[in-house]
């Protein structure tokens, strides 16, 4: 389990999380969804041991995150994160070095699902096809946890949904917990178990998409809610879990 505890993240000149308490476990895909600025990808990059929080703590499996925490957690950058100069065959070899998780078969079935062949540069790839690369390099690790941090940007509609659907071919739900943050939400809401909403570092709240399907809402219906169509105002006393 994965479990952040009264966690604030300031910066020189802005707090990017504030009094954050909320856990993920094992065999569940949970969306976080916010505006830019909000505190995903901050989230992100404390449970992969990239960021210490100013103050909480933040727990892997009951170890504290930290560089070392790499072992169990499988982390994608919403930023570059391949030398430009690799090709893709190069990138799957310097993964397959530096993690002892990584399945290279499970690597090769990944590219030709990505539609990505060993002798591309990634500097001549798309912006696509170098989140598809990242994805494929991630998704390749048998870590307990995989954060991806807005892995569909740059990609167009048709490719994101084939794309979404491919993510529970290659994600062993009964070893794994998958955390996404994404802007895509009516393309991810079907394999979605939880979403959780955040704005300005703050958590508005968090619900089972099951739930929200029963009562004939959807991720959408709920977040307009939480938002308060546009003012993100939200009065919540729930317990985050």
């Amino acid at each position: 389990m994965i479990a952040l505890q009264q966690v604030t993240k300031k910066y020189i000149n802005k707090t990017a999380l504030k009094d954050v308490s909320i856990t993920f476990e094992a065999g569940k895909i949970t969306g976080i969804v916010g505006e830019n600025g909000s505190g995903k990808s901050t989230t992100l990059k404390l449970i992969a041991g990239l960021l210490q929080p100013s103050s909480g703590n933040v727990l892997v499996d009951e170890e504290r995150a930290g560089r070392r925490i790499s072992s169990k957690v499988a982390y994608m950058s919403e930023l570059e994160s391949i030398y430009s100069f690799f090709t893709v065959g190069d990138a799957v070899d310097f993964y397959e070095s530096q993690f002892e998780d990584f399945d290279r078969s499970q690597a090769e079935e990944i590219l030709t699902f990505m539609n990505l062949e060993h002798p591309q540069k990634v500097k001549h790839l798309s912006k696509g096809n170098r989140g598809r690369l990242k994805m494929t390099l991630t998704l390749a690790r048998h870590a307990p946890y995989i954060l991806l941090d807005e892995p569909f940007s740059g990609l167009d509609p048709m490719v994101r949904n084939s794309i979404v659907k491919g993510l529970i071919k290659f994600i062993d739900l009964d070893k794994q917990a998958l955390i996404i943050t994404t802007h895509e939400i009516k393309e991810i809401e079907p394999i979605l178990d939880d979403v959780i909403a955040i704005k300005q570092g703050s958590i508005l709240g968090r619900e089972e998409v099951e739930d929200l399907r029963g009562n004939g809402h959807s991720v959408v219906d709920w977040l307009e809610q939480v938002y308060g169509g546009g003012s993100l105002e939200y009065n919540s006393s729930r317990t985050i879990r």
